[in-house]
């Protein structure tokens, strides 16, 4: 190898390595990997399971009811859970059922033993869900730190969709 040959594979090997780099920081952008901490969204996700969150989702689709997002709390954790009211809603819980706008809304995602306590918006200090905010609950109503305890979230919260779990890898699936 001459001088001349060293020099091109330096040249081709930086210019791989920047390309690989510059496609790395993209996909960091765009997806966040996250790990379960708890059991607040049992038995969607348990405790150190590990998904994808989806950060650009949401510049191009709206929140929607049940999206399963993350944001952060605290300024130190960042926490899952489940969207269960929309700007503009009433939301009750009574007698474990949930009332979206005073209408009866099936929640198939819970485990069949889950046992929501009564709860309505106006505990929180709201009638309606203001907008730009949202009201998000773990799936294991029993043991969730979520909108009954913190508050509802602001959309500038969000931090994205999660759209993937990836660990442990024979549970690998796209999350609805």
């Amino acid at each position: 190898m001459d001088l001349r040959e060293v020099r091109e594979f330096i040249i081709d090997s930086a210019k791989m390595i920047a390309v690989i780099v510059a496609v790395i920081c993209v996909i960091m952008y765009i997806a966040t990997i996250q790990q379960i901490v708890g059991s607040s969204m049992s038995p969607t996700f348990n405790s150190q399971e590990i998904v994808i969150l989806n950060r650009l989702h949401y510049r191009f689709f709206d929140i929607k009811r049940y999206d399963i997002v993350s944001f952060e709390y605290d300024s130190t954790k960042y926490l899952i859970k489940r969207v269960i009211g929309l700007p503009g809603e009433t939301i009750e819980y009574k007698d474990n059922i949930l009332y979206v706008n005073g209408k009866k809304v099936k929640e198939e995602f819970l485990a069949k033993d889950t046992t929501t306590e009564n709860f309505s918006l106006k505990g929180l200090g709201y009638e309606k869900i203001p907008e730009g905010m949202y009201l998000v609950l773990g799936d294991n109503r029993e043991d969730s730190l979520d909108s009954r305890e913190i508050g509802l979230i602001e959309e500038k919260e969000i931090l994205g969709k999660v759209n993937l779990r990836i660990w442990p890898i024979f549970k690998i699936r796209y999350v609805k």
